[in-house]
């Protein structure tokens, strides 16, 4: 059981900073007019707070905490998903590369609130 624990932490923190990286490459590719730059910028800070949510919930003090920043990494996932439709619906990147890290971000989320569930009982 605590293998599988670890496990999952590892995987996941993994995953999440595979997503970031994946979402930095595709800003960088994206031109570099003013609408582009403000809806990137919330992008980038919404995507780069997942992953430093779901490292600092690995160093969480109660389960309490750890839930939390699961909670906050959640929120970032989501808001990451409004930003990445808005790349989309106007024209804005390749619409095949959007949608696979619309995708993934949707996995992500799911996984996040999936496992606060888990840690407040109610699975």
């Amino acid at each position: 059981m605590q293998s599988d624990r670890a496990n999952f932490k590892s995987e996941f923190g993994n995953r999440v900073y595979r997503f970031a990286l994946d979402v930095i490459r595709f800003v960088d590719q994206l031109p570099a007019e003013q609408a582009s730059r403000i809806i990137t910028d919330q992008l980038l800070r919404s995507t780069t707070s997942i992953g430093a949510n779901v490292i600092e919930a690995q160093a969480a003090s109660s389960r309490r905490d750890y839930t939390n920043f699961f909670n906050h990494a959640l929120k970032s996932a989501n808001e990451c998903k409004f930003w990445l439709g808005l790349l989309r619906d106007s024209g804005r990147g390749d619409g095949k590369t959007v949608d696979g890290l619309l995708k993934e971000a949707t996995e992500i989320a799911d996984i996040l609130a999936a496992s606060i569930l888990t840690l407040k009982g109610r699975k």
